[in-house]
Order: structure tokens, then sequence, then C-alpha cells
């Protein structure tokens, strides 16, 4: 259930980042979301963990998890446009 919520967070911070902030107009909106939700999905996986308690029961739901989700969605999306821009990869 967690996987899901982090991917399903980072491909909405990707539209949002394509829609409201121009990320990756050059590339499409698909690129974006699938640069968030590699994102989200990285974050909530190997991020969360190194700086968060885990949760009592593996399979519950964790908001930190998904806080980290989210803000190395919006990193990635961010960083992704960056080398875009100057190196046009």
């Amino acid at each position: 259930m967690n996987i899901v919520m982090w991917i399903l967070a980072g491909g909405a911070l990707g539209w949002i980042g394509y829609s409201y902030f121009g990320y990756n107009e050059e590339r499409g909106m698909n690129v974006s979301i699938i640069i968030g939700s590699a994102g989200g999905f990285l974050g909530g996986y190997l991020i969360a963990p190194m700086f968060s308690a885990a949760a009592a029961v593996p399979g519950d739901f964790s908001a930190s998890a998904l806080v980290f989700a989210a803000v190395v969605a919006s990193a990635s999306l961010f960083v992704g446009n960056l080398v875009h821009k100057r190196w046009g990869v």
C-alpha cells in the first residue's frame, strides 16, 4: 500500500510540476510524471527508512515516508529540469 501511495504522490507532483511550474515542457508531461514517480518511490523506499522510524507493523501506512517521498520527488523533478536545461539530456 505504501509503495502505491509513494508512486501516486510522485506522479501527482510530476503532473503539477509540468502543469503549473513548466518543468520538462520540452520533453512532455509523461516524462515529468515518470520522473516524479521514480523520485517518490526512491524517497519512500530508500531515503525514508534512513531518517524516520519504521512503522510498527511493516505493512502499515507511514505518513513520514509519504512526506519523504514527496520531497524527493520534488527534488528529482527540479534536478531533472536543471539537467535538461543545462546539458539537453
